[in-house]
């Protein structure tokens, strides 16, 4: 019984502490599931890396088969799991959330994981945060299904799990619920924000448990600069609006040219194209951060990080556009670092010494572009901040995602790569906003339970409640396609002709949501559709088209 409370209160779109207790169990859910992904990680490099993502210790030979080994092992857990669950990522997980609450398959969570940790470890130039929202979502939306919450519930779960997840992987709390909110929910509301913003914590504290308190970026200073500069800013962020356009149109470019061929030859041409580019330049494996600061930490060989940042920008695309499993925006950060660095140079003109504007330059660079690429500016903004601990660089930060952004919208119609993929995969995310409006109430929020189950037979019963409009009345029926019948009397005029209608009705199961209730009855805007439980037989409640106009016409803040 108290369970049924407990669901009752949580198919309510409001701040509840029974909500934001299932978020802080959904965010701990998932971040320890991130976590052993991270640690899987780093047992994997174990094995031949003295310390992790070192890949420049390793002999060219080990660096051009390396890669190619891992795009075999991926095929090997694909196959085991099935080929026809080997979707996964960002934008997979979006149209989950949009269309299914968020429900993730298990096979593509599985093939998630091990696919994604074995990419990782071996080099290839895609980042975490991509299985980190998968399995963060899978981890936390499992626990609502496991509990039969109210799907609407679930999907702010699915929130949960996808903040934690971001929160463990990068230790960016804040980050991580400004990228639900922007990219996943598209939407700020309160009711949502509350237990999301407890789940990142979590996912927070447990991440700093176990790998201490250093943020990925604490080693790149931020130092101010000219005011003078600032309009540099603006031809900055201008350049990178247009890279970012680059990467998006050349990546949807590889994904399209190659969707026809099987996925068997698309990784093993990615793991040989990783291959051959690590044997000659290992600094373009992988996707952290470390290495590619130490490019321009002290005397930046301009030519070297020229070449590093086209190398990198040709793994990424291939490795994403090919199918290997793994996330886009790591790799956009160290591109987006290589860039800003790049783009400090020309201030070599006017000023004697640039040296103390690469790291300003290259954070700055970080924000711009994966504005540019994932249309995210708050995300971008909060992540390359909280990476860096430099709250000072928001001013100048701004100056540059705005033109950034714009560029890359507007003169250059680039749209968010997520979108673009998911068109391109033909996974829809968009919602009526009717729909949308109703999937955030469950259907045990607003059903009668004061109602009546009759008999045909029962004919004195039934007339006992003829006058009685508050108790809703319901009769088996022999039809097994409408097993109920919602029966009511029309008194018309006349109060004494009143005649008994009985209106076929169909069922929800209780963790539906209104929006289920309204595609039944929107056709003929009326009847009723009941609420049932494990069975159609047991029947827990009803709802009317009157309870869901009524719903729909209410005022709200």
């Amino acid at each position: 019984m108290k369970l049924d409370s407990f669901r009752q209160e949580l198919a309510t779109p409001r701040t509840s502490l029974q909500l934001c207790v299932v978020g802080i169990i959904s965010g701990v859910c998932a971040a320890l599931l991130i976590i052993l992904f991270r640690l899987t990680i780093d047992w994997m490099q174990s094995f031949f890396l003295l310390e992790s993502n070192e890949f420049g210790d390793l002999s060219p030979n080990f660096r051009f088969f390396m890669p190619i080994v891992g795009a075999l092992l991926i095929l090997v857990i694909a196959y085991l799991t099935g080929f026809k669950y080997y979707r996964m990522g960002i934008p997979f997980v979006i149209h989950r959330v949009k269309h299914f609450f968020g429900d993730i398959p298990i096979p593509t969570s599985i093939n998630q994981f091990f696919g994604g940790a074995i990419a990782l470890a071996s080099g290839f130039s895609v980042g975490r945060e991509g299985p980190s929202v998968h399995l963060g979502a899978a981890g936390s939306t499992f626990f609502g299904k496991w509990f039969k919450l109210p799907e609407n519930s679930i999907r702010i779960l699915s929130g949960c799990g996808i903040a934690a997840g971001i929160s463990a992987s990068f230790n960016t709390p804040f980050a991580a619920v400004i990228f639900v909110m922007e990219v996943v929910f598209r939407e700020y509301k309160i009711h949502i924000f509350i237990p999301v913003m407890l789940a990142a914590a979590c996912g927070s504290v447990l991440t700093r448990i176990v790998f201490g308190e250093t943020q990925e970026l604490s080693f790149i200073q931020f130092n101010e600069f000219s005011r003078w500069i600032y309009l540099y800013l603006v031809i900055f962020g201008i350049s990178l609006g247009c890279i970012a356009s680059l990467f998006n149109h050349s990546l949807m470019h590889v994904m399209q040219k190659f969707s026809q061929i099987s996925m068997v030859y698309r990784l093993l041409l990615a793991g040989v194209l990783t291959g051959v580019i690590g044997f000659i330049l290992p600094e373009a494996l992988g996707a952290h951060f470390h290495s590619a600061h130490q490019l321009f930490d002290q005397n930046m060989n301009i030519y070297l990080v020229i070449a590093v940042l086209c190398a990198k920008f040709i793994l990424t695309i291939a490795a994403i556009g090919l199918g290997v499993p793994g996330g886009i925006m790591g790799p956009v950060f160290v591109i987006g670092m290589l860039s800003g660095a790049l783009l400090c140079t020309p201030l070599g003109l006017f000023v004697d010494d640039t040296s103390n504007l690469t790291g300003s330059f290259s954070l700055l660079g970080m924000a711009g572009l994966m504005t540019a690429v994932v249309h995210a500016p708050l995300a971008a903004l909060s992540a390359v901040m909280e990476l860096s601990y430099s709250p000072e660089l928001i001013l100048p930060a701004i100056l540059v995602v705005v033109p950034a952004y714009i560029t890359s919208t507007q003169f250059l119609g680039n749209r968010s790569i997520f979108i673009r993929q998911l068109d391109f995969q033909k996974l829809p995310y968009t919602t009526s906003p009717i729909t949308e409006s109703l999937e955030k109430t469950g259907v045990l929020a607003v059903m009668h339970k004061n109602f009546k189950l009759v008999s045909s037979e029962d004919t004195q019963p039934i007339s006992e409640f003829k006058n009685d409009e508050s108790i809703k009345l319901l009769q088996k029926t022999e039809d097994d396609s409408h097993p109920f019948s919602l029966l009511e009397y029309d008194r018309g005029i006349d109060d004494e002709a009143a005649r008994l209608i009985l209106t076929p009705v169909q069922g929800v199961k209780f963790q539906s949501t209104l929006a289920e209730v309204y595609k039944l009855l929107e056709n003929k805007r009326t009847g009723a559709v009941y609420i049932y439980a494990d069975t159609i037989d047991n029947i827990i409640g009803i709802v009317t088209w009157e309870t869901l106009r009524n719903y729909l016409h209410k005022a709200r803040y």
